[in-house]
């Protein structure tokens, strides 16, 4: 099967999202792919999985789901405070700055995510045919040029690094913002809408790229 008839029939979909951290009863992304999952109807075959708040161990589960289910779309979810539209990730660096600890305690300062690995892995998604497919539902979206430094990126890195010897599966990373219920006064977003995007995402991931600007002038 060629790479263009593979991403045409996608049959297997790995989704995740990550546990609570920075003292936040629920994670965002986590409650997003619930969501997606309990109301899924396929015809694709979903998996998910919640990954741990720890650069060590993220990535290793990551790589574990990967080789036990060979999918054909990985899409990672994380949760982005102070935004107020989900952001897909064009841009992995390799590259970890800690703000706070990982729920581990780990806090690397200006390493890399991979010794001697490209300094950057573009995402493997159609990141431009994936928006025009969110914004299709309503739900406010935009293209996200920087996944931050943090665990969110380096799982990112990660994955593009895994995957870079698979052609014939796309990848990627998106961020859904905080719940309401996480957020006193600020940018939020309702699950409902979060899953409702990414479910829209997830449909796309087999299709072309489109040309559509997303670019920013800072």
């Amino acid at each position: 099967m060629s790479d263009a008839d593979r991403r045409q029939a996608v049959r297997t979909v790995l989704l995740t999202g990550f546990e609570p951290f920075d003292e936040q009863p629920v994670n965002a992304s986590w409650a997003a792919v619930q969501a997606v999952a309990s109301a899924w109807e396929g015809p694709d075959r979903l998996l998910t999985r919640q990954l741990p708040v720890s650069f060590r161990g993220a990535r290793q589960a990551l790589r574990t789901a990967v080789a036990e289910h060979a999918p054909d779309v990985v899409l990672c979810v994380g949760e982005a405070g102070g935004r107020f539209a989900v952001g897909i990730e064009r841009v992995a660096l390799n590259l970890i700055d800690a703000r706070i600890p990982d729920n581990e305690g780990s806090a690397p300062v200006d390493v890399p995510v991979v010794a001697g690995a490209p300094t950057a892995f573009f995402s493997s998604l159609p990141v431009k045919a994936c928006i025009l497919a969110v914004r299709g539902t309503g739900v406010p979206v935009e293209v996200s040029h920087s996944a931050g430094t943090y665990v969110c990126n380096a799982t990112f890195y990660a994955l593009m690094h895994l995957l870079d010897g698979r052609p014939g599966v796309r990848g990627g990373f998106v961020h859904v913002p905080r719940t309401p219920e996480q957020v006193a006064d600020g940018p939020s977003m309702a699950t409902a809408d979060a899953a409702r995007a990414l479910v829209a995402l997830m449909r796309a991931a087999g299709a072309d790229e489109v040309r559509l600007s997303g670019g920013v002038e800072d």
